[in-house]
């Protein structure tokens, strides 16, 4: 069966979502997720973006961007970004997807710069919502391409706090989140263009849960910045089914985001 490792990329992140649950759900590849799990393991679930949109439908067309009308048509409600942020500091939403250009063992995120913070090589766009997802969502996914200039053993600027690092204070993981005042939250998964992690939630560590079919975990290791930890369970991600790429397809017929 043919597909993209973007198509591949989606349908990972769709099993991330559960039935009922509140999604912050962002732009390009997390809406297709939502859409596809709206469609078949999560009819329940609700897609909040960060301009204010609520929706309990997908969009009857593809999004280039979270203010297109089509995304305003039939939505719960229209508000504004403060009132969606507030409803993840109430604990409202289960799971947010965010993206970086860095990413560290420890689920840190970098979307500021690279280099030192006097003199940076790069000025990234900075955080936008995705320190408020990260603080304060109950789980949260993180997208990007598996690049082992991304996926580095120390991120350059933590934009968007993972698990944090081990300090005098004590080991990363929930307890420094727990420290640090965020006291609900953490990266559940990493989905990369080669793999799928889950994190140890005690040491805040990533692990490798998935390589996807046509990768190895040497090939994984080779594209990692830091020593692959194995899940117990690690094997080959469950490719797409037929139908999966079906309604991936029905959504972004052109391939705009997915190819």
């Amino acid at each position: 069966m043919d597909y993209t490792s973007r198509e591949l990329m989606v349908v990972c992140a769709a099993r991330q979502i559960r039935d009922g649950e509140r999604v912050f759900v962002g732009m390009r590849l997390p809406l297709l997720a939502f859409a596809l799990a709206k469609h078949t393991h999560a009819p329940n679930c609700i897609g909040l973006f960060e301009n204010g949109v609520i929706r309990d439908i997908p969009a009857a067309e593809l999004l280039y961007t979270m203010g297109d009308p089509p995304n305003i048509s039939e939505a719960l409600w229209t508000t504004g970004t403060r009132k969606v942020i507030g409803l993840m500091a109430t604990g409202e939403i289960q799971l947010g997807f965010i993206g970086g250009a860095e990413i560290d063992c420890y689920g840190n995120l970098n979307t500021s710069l690279i280099g030192d913070w006097q003199q940076p090589k790069v000025r990234l766009p900075g955080s936008g919502g995705g320190a408020d997802i990260a603080s304060m969502a109950e789980r949260l996914a993180i997208i990007m391409p598996h690049e082992r200039h991304r996926l580095r053993e120390r991120v350059d600027f933590i934009t968007s706090p993972g698990y944090g690092y081990p300090d005098e204070r004590g080991p990363a993981g929930t307890s420094w989140r727990q420290r640090t005042g965020l006291p609900r939250g953490g990266p559940a998964a990493l989905i990369t263009t080669l793999a799928v992690f889950t994190f140890d939630p005690t040491t805040g560590r990533a692990m490798l849960q998935t390589y996807h079919p046509g990768t190895s975990i040497e090939q994984v290791q080779e594209q990692t910045g830091w020593p692959l930890q194995l899940a117990s369970n690690c094997a080959e991600t469950i490719p797409p089914s037929a139908e999966e790429l079906r309604l991936i397809r029905q959504c972004d017929p052109d391939g705009v985001w997915t190819r």
